[in-house]
């Protein structure tokens, strides 16, 4: 939980850089926690000790746990916790910057206390977090979009990002997004929603990303670039924005119609009012969603 903003919250506040990021989150999906690392998240221990500990292991063929145990840091009720609880997401990310050498233990410790500090996100529900995250991220493109737009998107990429872990999986890293004018599609999926207000969205990716997200949504195994993975990528867009449309009538009484679904492919796409692009990475590839919602007809 919450590792969809731990990427985004290292880059705002430029302790790694983009090209680190996305090199972590590759390798992501392979680390294996070490007890260190849980023990410093749920403040049984230091960051100084933990490394005291690694230097020990250096000398002595005994585990991390058995260790700390002897030199008083942890109790054997502790380390069975540790083993046993379940894992935050986004201490995978941490994990996977300190064994490349990006953070040591003592900056991930730092790092750790700001973040859920400034976010609050000790006994926080997700959706709870995702809105004030969201409310942070649009309040930036004030210049753009006015207070019913901004609350419009942010119930928009709020519902995007739950359906994201629901049919997808949570080990993403959301991008701030950012204005623009064009985009450049490789394959694109475009549907429009029209009514009391317009929407209009995009997924964009390319074939190999689009063939992993697939396989993910369909719970199955694609290997080719083919119908199978360009109707999923449809799907999904279809589902999603389906979901927002119900969720407007119900919230708002707003009746809304959902357009059918185009496909636009390695082409310069051009908006004649301000579109926003949110990048989503995964292991796999970035997923490119733009988007725009229009003031009240």
């Amino acid at each position: 939980m919450y590792t969809q903003f731990f990427g985004n919250y290292l880059l705002e506040k430029d302790i790694i850089t983009t090209e680190q990021l996305l090199d972590a989150l590759q390798e992501q999906s392979k680390v294996h926690l070490k007890l260190g690392t849980l023990a410093i998240h749920e403040g049984y221990m230091t960051a100084g000790e933990v490394d005291n500990i690694i230097i020990m292991q250096t000398h002595q063929d005994k585990k991390f746990g058995e260790l700390a145990i002897e030199e008083g840091y942890l109790t054997e009720e502790q380390v069975n916790a540790l083993l046993e609880a379940q894992k935050p997401d986004y201490l995978l990310l941490g994990q996977a910057l300190i064994e490349k050498g990006i953070l040591t233990n003592t900056q991930f410790e730092n790092i750790l206390i700001e973040y859920q500090s400034d976010n609050e996100i000790y006994n926080l529900d997700l959706t709870d977090f995702q809105k004030k995250k969201f409310d942070e991220m649009i309040h930036g493109l004030g210049d753009y979009i006015d207070e019913l737009q901004s609350k419009r998107l942010v119930e928009y990429l709020q519902l995007l990002i739950t359906n994201l872990i629901r049919f997808i999986g949570n080990d993403f890293t959301i991008l701030s997004p950012l204005p623009c004018k064009e985009y450049p599609a490789v394959y694109c999926v475009n549907q429009n929603i029209d009514g009391a207000f317009t929407v209009s969205s995009y997924l964009d990716t390319t074939e190999v990303a689009a063939i992993e997200f697939a396989s993910r949504y369909a719970n199955d195994s694609f290997t080719e670039f083919d119908d199978y993975v360009k109707a999923s990528l449809e799907d999904f867009l279809n589902l999603h924005n389906g979901l927002f449309n119900v969720n407007m009538s119900n919230t708002y009484s707003t009746e809304l119609q959902l357009l059918p679904p185009e496909v636009h492919t390695d082409c310069l796409l051009t908006f004649e009012d301000e579109h926003f692009i949110l990048p989503v990475i995964y292991p796999f590839g970035t997923l490119n969603f733009i988007f725009y919602i229009s003031k009240s007809k």
